[in-house]
């Protein structure tokens, strides 16, 4: 092969070579894009489904509080009642024996 020929193959690998890792490069660039895009949207998902089970857990907490809530309401109006129930067996008791006094002092003047 004469020099010139060597030449002209060697600057066609050189190109060749530079062309090869001009084309890496790119696709090396192109794959980090897309993976930071990629990641970008795995953080935009993970936000939302952070957000949607924050208020799934809110909404969790809410209703356990008002069945608490309801359960306090109904117990204490079950004790006021039986207690307002005792308080008129009271009264009745109560009326009965002033009642009872009354006749035993009237009769006994």
């Amino acid at each position: 092969m004469a020099k010139n020929e060597i030449l002209s193959e060697i600057k066609k690998a050189e190109g060749s070579a530079k062309s090869m890792v001009d084309e890496a490069i790119e696709a090396k660039n192109r794959r980090i894009s897309e993976a930071r895009a990629e990641a970008r949207e795995i953080l935009k998902q993970a936000e939302i489904d952070a957000h949607k089970a924050a208020q799934d857990s809110f909404k969790e907490g809410e209703k356990k509080i008002l069945e608490e809530r309801d359960k306090i309401i109904n117990d204490g109006e079950k004790n006021a009642l039986a207690m307002s129930q005792k308080a008129q067996a009271n009264i009745d008791k109560s009326v009965n024996y002033l009642v009872q006094e009354f006749e035993r002092a009237v009769l006994n003047e």
